[in-house]
């Protein structure tokens, strides 16, 4: 009876093992993936550069007259008026031959009014005969002569008055006044101390508000944004309306954004590029000549164009693509063509259409050809307002599906 048993229990377990075997295995679920649905739509057309920052005047103060330094009446580092006493030179020569030459002018004028005088008398006896013709001609000369010698005298008695004045030499602009190059005591010079006949130069003063930004755009990048705007691709601003936003060397952006105000008409023929210019405002100081800073220039409008987050985007040797989930939510590559970002997006310009629905998060788990579950990807809360441009051209994908 035992026997009986043992066999009945053995024929059942090989009855459930042989049914449990003849059982397909349930495939897994598609997995997760996060979507979102884009839209051609019009963003900025910016780029980005590196430019030096000058300032809007400068003017080096030089020695106009030769002679000793003898003191400096500003404080260096700080703001100057136009006009404003900045060094003064040893005027004891320059005055002493102001003295000279007036002297030589009242000589000069007190012949010339003897001379007259007898010019005059001459010209009266004339007609009774009491001179001659003769006379009166050379009479006439020697007033004439006295006349123009008093001219010469009166402009080199205003030569020396300049000189004299050259030896307070002021600002000619307002501005920072720079660090004095002379001390006082030295001898400084008027066009004897270098080979191009300058005077010495004693400090330099800039006007640092506003400011210039000078940078450059290739030529090939130029001509491929004018093109661009023939094909109705990109909207170009007027050169006044082209916003200039920068970037302070600790990657801080400035407060305030500039405006180009210089374009170039000529390539470097070394560089192959053309000189651009902005010019921005600088009260508190902040951006210093000699600066090099970052810039983002907006040129206008770039149409046409697709917004999507950057970890969307995959590279492989082939270059950029996204993976789409079409309408049976099968996954679907698409190779896209984009060289320039905005925020935390990537322009996309050739190879999207409107609708399509990217994969943003979740690349990594779709694979070609192979269904997903999509639903809605929503934006970090930090990176929202970066990511907004994206979010307002898409659509949900779980309100698409």
């Amino acid at each position: 009876m035992k026997s009986r048993l043992e066999r009945v229990s053995v024929s059942c377990l090989c009855l459930i093992v042989l049914a449990a075997c003849s059982k397909k295995e349930a495939p897994p679920p598609p997995p997760q993936v996060s979507t979102v649905k884009v839209q051609a739509q019009s963003v900025p057309l910016e780029r980005r550069f590196v430019g030096r920052l000058s300032p809007y005047y400068s003017a080096n103060v030089t020695a106009r007259v030769s002679g000793v330094l003898l003191k400096r009446n500003y404080t260096e580092g700080a703001q100057v008026r136009a006009g404003q006493l900045l060094f003064e030179i040893d005027p004891v020569f320059y005055r002493a031959q102001l003295d000279n030459d007036l002297a030589i002018l009242a000589e000069d004028r007190a012949t010339y009014i003897n001379d007259h005088i007898t010019a005059m008398r001459n010209r009266k006896l004339l007609p009774v005969g009491s001179v001659s013709q003769q006379t009166v001609d050379n009479s006439d000369a020697a007033e004439r002569s006295a006349a123009a010698k008093v001219k010469a005298d009166e402009a080199t008695v205003q030569s020396a008055r300049i000189a004299l004045d050259y030896t307070r030499v002021t600002a000619p602009i307002g501005g920072i006044a720079g660090q004095q190059q002379v001390t006082a005591g030295a001898v400084v010079g008027s066009g004897t101390t270098d080979a191009g006949g300058n005077g010495t130069l004693l400090t330099t003063i800039q006007q640092i508000d506003p400011m210039y930004v000078n940078f450059t755009i290739s030529s090939a990048d130029l001509s491929t944004l004018q093109e661009s705007q023939t094909g109705g691709k990109v909207d170009l601003s007027q050169q006044n309306d082209v916003s200039v936003r920068i970037s302070l060397p600790n990657g801080t952006p400035y407060g305030s954004a500039g405006a180009l105000d210089f374009s170039d008409v000529t390539v470097n023929a070394s560089t192959g590029a053309v000189n651009l210019r902005a010019l921005v405002a600088n009260p508190r100081r902040q951006l210093l000549p000699g600066m090099f800073v970052a810039l983002t220039v907006d040129f206008g409008k770039q149409n046409n164009v697709f917004l999507i987050p950057q970890q969307a985007l995959v590279r492989d040797t082939t270059g950029g693509y996204v993976l789409t989930v079409g309408g049976d939510n099968k996954v679907t590559r698409k190779d896209v063509e984009t060289r320039n970002s905005l925020g935390n997006n990537w322009i996309v310009t050739h190879g999207l259409n409107d609708g399509d629905e990217i994969i943003v998060e979740g690349v990594q788990k779709a694979h070609e050809g192979a269904p997903v579950k999509p639903v809605a990807w929503q934006p970090p809360a930090g990176a929202a307002g970066a990511s907004s441009g994206a979010a307002a051209a898409a659509a949900p994908a779980s309100a698409a599906k």
